[in-house]
């Protein structure tokens, strides 16, 4: 981060106006970005503008991409910065979190004092991940953590997601790479992970099958028994509402290499205003924290087919206690 710590981000009018304007978000977060760090590959000024009219966004694409000589944003390389992220929780999460989602944390009395911790949550929505960084927030507000997510490789590299946010901006905020070098590595600095059991089927089952858990990956029982990490399962209940109505196009999705795509009554919106790909629809976000889930496998045994065994029947053992209290609350 280039800027001191005194030079903070100081909302102008502009600013507030993308705050509540759902065009705007994916502005408000560049504009933040800018701040801190030099990216001469970032938005300028008439392509934020355009960005706010009705298919306005392809024209800005269009001249960004030629001001960069018909090239991608470069990669400038950045790693996990723990001031930045501290920096957009308070700057711009905080206001989104506290009066857009109206979030909570639910039975505090069984969130642990110490890390490290694999956090286990069903992960929904159809949308930008807003159920994961809104829990972020929210752990790190209440215990002063280091909290990072856990996510496929492909959502780093995406080229859609080059166009939209900077190149890096994932990493930087500490998005950990589902890979074992990057997440020993997060690990060694005592931070708090944040995994999604169903991966990616999660949020992509779609409306009809809202809060009905997919089935576990067993990976993560591997992950906690292996490192000794406990789990610390949290159920949110809110984030099916994130986009409403959705379906998932899975062969469409494939061909234009999206991890899913959505269909329903806000594709028009999204069509005409495609920096909405970062909002999401208001809701109440609340998460319950469950007791600390401790592994009973034996990590020298995890590669035979009767520990993946087990740690399968742990994972759909935890899932079945999760959908349980789901359907308690949701009554």
């Amino acid at each position: 981060m280039r800027k001191s710590a005194l030079d903070t981000y100081q909302f102008t009018w502009f600013d507030w106006f993308c705050l509540w304007y759902p065009p705007g978000w994916l502005i408000l977060f560049n504009r933040h970005w800018q701040h801190y760090h030099a990216d001469p590959d970032g938005w300028h000024w008439l392509e934020y503008v355009l960005c706010l009219i009705p298919c306005g966004f392809y024209l800005a694409l269009l001249i960004r991409w030629l001001r960069l000589g018909c090239r991608f944003p470069r990669n400038q390389g950045y790693s996990f910065d723990p001031r930045y992220q501290q920096a957009f929780r308070e700057e711009i999460l905080k206001p989104i979190v506290k009066y857009y989602f109206r979030a909570e944390l639910k039975q505090l009395e069984n969130l642990p004092k110490t890390a490290p911790l694999l956090v286990a949550m069903n992960h929904a929505g159809m949308c930008f991940p807003w159920d994961f960084l809104v829990l972020g927030y929210l752990l790190a507000e209440n215990r002063d953590w280091t909290v990072q997510p856990l996510a496929g490789v492909a959502l780093f590299d995406h080229p859609w997601m080059m166009w939209w946010l900077p190149h890096g901006w994932s990493q930087t905020l500490g998005g950990v790479r589902a890979e074992r070098n990057e997440f020993e590595a997060a690990l060694a600095q005592k931070t708090v992970l944040l995994y999604a059991p169903e991966g990616l089927r999660g949020p992509a089952k779609g409306w009809f099958k809202r809060y009905q858990l997919e089935t576990f990956d067993l990976s993560f029982v591997q992950l906690s028994d292996r490192y000794n990490i406990p789990i610390l399962p949290v159920v949110c209940l809110g984030n099916e509402y994130l986009h409403l109505w959705a379906i998932n196009l899975k062969n469409l999705a494939k061909k234009i290499y999206l991890p899913f795509l959505p269909l329903s009554p806000l594709i028009p919106l999204f069509a005409l205003f495609p920096s909405m790909g970062v909002w999401a629809m208001r809701s109440r976000l609340r998460y319950f924290i469950q007791p600390v889930y401790k592994t009973e496998l034996k990590a020298e045994f995890n590669s035979s087919r009767k520990m993946r065994s087990r740690a399968y029947q742990e994972a759909q053992s935890l899932r079945d206690k999760m959908q349980t209290l789901i359907n308690q609350l949701l009554q």
